[in-house]
């Protein structure tokens, strides 16, 4: 089996490398990444003469023409993800996420190529703190940043080449991912490396918005069932019923560094943040057979802090660059 991964040099398409070389010897590997500030591929250094890799965009319709057509599937991680960088410009949203979805699934389309979406729950909007519901495939989308309607919109390009082409697609909506090589402008890697530096972490405003945490491993086993079981068509929620509000996140990784657990400071709130997220994953679980390995958060938060500290050469470099966007904006 030829797979092509987009965004293989990314967090979460990296691990997803790491994991297909490590279960799934007899899978071929090229990666096609766009090599933008969240790619790395020194994230690959260790699989690299396992893998091809291609440096490019997914919107590139020449290139990504040529290395479907040598595939026999295609796992799209590609996408711009980080929210505040969506609400300072939100052009490279629309031209990778919308514009790059497109381009994949015509040339899958022309190929006969399997295709498997990767999105997120932030399409759905964001759900009150005392709501005991979650989203579920059928829940309607209400995506409240760029980052989220580019992706909603992309989910929807895919389901339109499957009713109106045939395209032989899949899609799956994660919860928020943690664990090895996420970059340090989300949440949890931030705070990991400032509290390695001796810095207090930085919660945003009361830290009551809760997320849905999943560990990176669980997420990418939940992709291959769905790319090995499967059926065409649908869309299946990747949970692992990890709910978790930011403030508790902070204190269990002080707790972890043997900090007292309010030795955090408060930053400003991000603008528009969503209150909480919700997946139920009861579809995946019950017609694929999926289920979480990590499911003590705090052990899985654990062995993250044990990966950053003996990668600080992976991360060191961007490290005060990252700080020092954040402070302009006093977060």
């Amino acid at each position: 089996m030829r797979v092509l991964i987009t965004g293989g040099a990314g967090f979460i398409g990296a691990n997803f490398v790491h994991q297909t070389v490590r279960e799934h010897p007899d899978v071929q590997v090229t990666v096609l990444d766009a090599l933008t500030y969240a790619g790395d591929r020194s994230s690959l250094a260790s699989v690299a003469r396992a893998i091809s890799f291609a440096e490019g965009s997914v919107a590139d319709a020449d290139l990504v023409d040529r290395l479907v057509a040598e595939s026999d599937a295609v796992v799209h991680f590609a996408a711009e993800s980080h929210n505040d960088n969506s609400l300072d410009d939100p052009s490279p949203f629309v031209q990778t996420n919308l514009v790059g979805t497109y381009t994949l699934l015509e040339a899958v389309r022309k190929h006969g190529v399997r295709f498997h979406h990767i999105s997120t729950d932030e399409v759905y909007g964001d759900l009150e703190l005392d709501d005991p519901s979650r989203f579920t495939p059928e829940t309607p989308y209400n995506p409240s940043s760029p980052y989220s309607s580019t992706k909603a919109g992309s989910d929807l390009l895919v389901r339109a080449w499957v009713r109106s082409f045939g395209v032989q697609a899949t899609i799956s909506n994660c919860s928020n991912n943690y664990g090895p090589y996420q970059h340090v402008e989300k949440f949890i890697p931030r705070q990991i490396t400032n509290l390695i530096d001796g810095v207090r972490p930085k919660l945003y405003g009361a830290g009551l918005n809760v997320r849905d945490w999943i560990h990176v491993e669980d997420h990418n086993a939940a992709v291959w069932a769905i790319l090995d079981r499967g059926k065409v068509g649908e869309t299946y929620l990747i949970g692992a019923d990890g709910e978790t509000n930011n403030l508790q996140v902070v204190r269990t990784l002080l707790e972890v560094f043997g900090r007292d657990p309010d030795d955090f400071e408060h930053v400003n709130d991000r603008p528009g943040h969503d209150m909480r997220y919700a997946i139920d994953a009861s579809k995946l679980r019950d017609e694929l057979g999926w289920t979480p390995r990590y499911t003590d958060f705090r052990a899985g938060l654990e062995a993250t802090v044990d990966w950053y500290r003996s990668h600080e050469a992976w991360w060191r470099p961007v490290k005060a660059a990252v700080e020092a966007k954040y402070a302009r904006t006093g977060q």
